[in-house]
């Protein structure tokens, strides 16, 4: 299933605070790109990636792990292999608000898990970017 423009467009003027998983310190890194990308967008992202945990990237501490983050998320971006699709799934449902959307980066998808995501009522978008989409779309331009 192909999510539909309409629900990207929801989805991306609806969400605020944004827990990138797989986040890379690394500068030449696509997770480190679209965190900054959507930064410069007017997101808030915080980053996940237990290796670089209490560390400070792109102004904001570095989580180990979604539950660490005290306050709501509004959208998992998973920069993980499709295999890990499924426990950061779990992680992202046992969080209180429930997020509003996760969404997996070009190339993963866990069909399974995506199905778990929508029955809580969770919209998921897999296998696209949303620095590619929130241009292809012209999300928050005038």
């Amino acid at each position: 299933m192909t999510p539909d423009d309409d629900l990207i467009r929801d989805v991306l003027g609806h969400v605020r605070t944004i827990a990138v998983v797989g986040f890379s310190a690394n500068p030449g890194r696509p997770s480190h790109g679209v965190a900054r990308f959507l930064q410069t967008r007017g997101y808030r992202v915080i980053p996940v990636n237990p290796g670089l945990a209490g560390q400070t990237w792109l102004g904001e501490k570095v989580h180990g792990s979604l539950a660490e983050i005290s306050e709501p998320v509004d959208m998992v971006d998973v920069f993980r292999r499709s295999e890990e699709v499924a426990g950061v799934t779990k992680q992202a449902l046992a969080l209180s608000p429930l997020p509003y959307v996760i969404w997996t980066q070009l190339g993963v998808r866990d069909d399974a898990a995506a199905e778990e995501a929508r029955q809580r009522g969770v919209r998921v978008i897999q296998d696209r970017c949303p620095a590619i989409e929130i241009p292809r779309l012209r999300i928050g331009e005038s």
